[in-house]
Order: C-alpha cells, then structure tokens, then sequence
C-alpha cells in the first residue's frame, strides 16, 4: 500500500487492523482513536490531518507507520 500525506487512516486500518493499538506509540495523542468520536472522525482523517492534530511531521508520521509496518511483517 502507498502510504503518503493524502491517505486515509479508514485505508490504513482496513489494510492493517492490527495498527489501531499500535499507533499510539508514534504520538501519544493518537490514544484518541480508541474513543466513540474517533469513529466519526477517521473517515476523514488523512496523514496530513493526523499531523495537523498532533503538532509532528507528517513525513515522520509515515515513517513510523512504515517502520510498524514492518516490524510486524
């Protein structure tokens, strides 16, 4: 999967369900999606949005998210 500012955490998720848990370990404020009002908002959320809400680099958010990628492989 092409991971890039413009993708989707819906995408992201789908593809890797597992990553959900994961994921708070790249920023901490990402524990918010394991809240009710992550559901309405994750639709919507891309990379780039992700960035915005916790204040890091959305080449370091990919990074990351690859590097779990792969640690998991």
């Amino acid at each position: 999967m092409e991971i890039n500012k413009d993708t989707k955490l819906t995408d992201l998720l789908t593809e890797y369900p597992w990553l959900k848990d994961k994921i708070t370990k790249v920023n901490e404020k990402f524990k918010m999606l394991n809240t009710p009002i992550a559901k309405i908002m994750m639709g919507k959320a891309t990379i780039s949005e992700m960035s915005k809400r916790s204040g890091m680099d959305a080449e370091a958010i990919i990074g990351k998210i690859k590097e779990l990628i792969d640690q998991h492989k």
